[in-house]
């Protein structure tokens, strides 16, 4: 596992509590939700694409 995964995730977690603040403050708080499921989900798409690699590597280990 690369170093780089953790960085990605931190960087959409860091970029999606700055605009969820800034959203809370102004007073957009349904956006400030939205914002959070958006990044939720490109981090989870993020896990998936890699959990598919380790399914796949794997499966080739193994000759399946």
């Amino acid at each position: 596992m690369d170093i780089d995964l953790i960085f990605k995730i931190a960087a959409v977690g860091i970029i999606v509590s700055i605009l969820n603040q800034v959203l809370s403050k102004t007073g957009r708080e349904e956006q400030a939700t939205m914002t959070t499921l958006a990044g939720l989900i490109v981090v989870l798409m993020i896990i998936v694409e890699k959990i598919s690699e380790l399914f796949t590597m794997v499966k080739n280990l193994f000759g399946f």
